[in-house]
């Protein structure tokens, strides 16, 4: 009886011990697939890191960044990138947009979010500032497309023949779309966004009232004195302006 109630014990034991081999394994299997899964996301996390960076320093490149866009990345998120927008044509004309690009952690296999800081009435500018790229990107193709299409996407489309071909259902503000049927009143509300991001509050006040809300921006603008810009247009080599009106 005594060998009989001994082996009891015995037999648990064993069982037990299996039981703990069996989950030390489990567990070992999970770190493991967690630790593959963390480096998974961390080479996806370098692979986006150098595309962005490439894709910052293309930019250089004759034909990249378009005309009238300056673009800075982020001090402390290269996924950030501000930007500025001299509009110099069109019902926009003279505008100063100020928008950021956001890049995704699996750029460049989805593209980055845009959105405007400046207020502007847009058809494909949302009341929160985001911008629509579907028109355009329809789909996004990442062997394709890159963060230079989209600089070149944002200014056209603030171009007449572009704005003339929006749908409906593209379109964030609707109000902005349903405006455009008629000619006048749409100039007349483009006019007044450009004439409203000119302002010095919107140049100049880091409290400027925002549709993405209280955004800090790489892209800041100082209200200079005549002296001050003389030095700053001297530093450049700049020439002095010239009026075109004859004596």
């Amino acid at each position: 009886m005594l060998g009989s109630f001994a082996a009891l014990p015995l037999d648990l034991g064993g069982i037990a011990a299996q039981k703990a081999r069996s989950a030390s394994r489990q567990t070992s299997s999970l770190r493991q697939a967690q630790s593959d899964s963390n480096n998974q996301g961390n080479d996806n996390g370098v692979l986006a890191r150098t595309a962005v960076s490439l894709e910052y320093a293309s930019l250089v490149n004759t034909g990249h960044c378009p005309l009238g866009i300056y673009v800075v990345p982020s001090s402390t998120n290269l996924f950030v990138w501000d930007a500025v927008f001299f509009v110099h044509q069109g019902y926009y004309a003279d505008s100063i947009l100020k928008f950021r690009l956001t890049f995704p952690t699996n750029y460049p296999e989805s593209p980055p979010a845009v959105d405007f800081v400046t207020d502007v009435f847009h058809p494909l500018i949302s009341q929160t500032g985001s911008f629509n790229l579907a028109p355009r990107f329809r789909p996004w193709r990442p062997k394709e497309h890159h963060a230079f299409d989209v600089l070149h996407w944002i200014k056209v489309a603030f171009k007449k023949h572009a704005l003339d071909s929006f749908q409906e259902s593209d379109c964030f503000n609707k109000e902005a779309f349903r405006y455009h049927d008629s000619t006048q009143s749409f100039a007349a509300l483009a006019t007044q966004s450009a004439s409203l991001s000119q302002s010095e509050s919107a140049l100049f006040d880091s409290d400027h009232p925002s549709p993405m809300g209280n955004v800090g921006t790489e892209i800041v603008f100082q209200k200079l004195t005549p002296e001050q810009l003389a030095r700053e247009r001297s530093k450049l080599g700049l020439k002095e302006w010239q009026s075109n009106t004859g004596s």
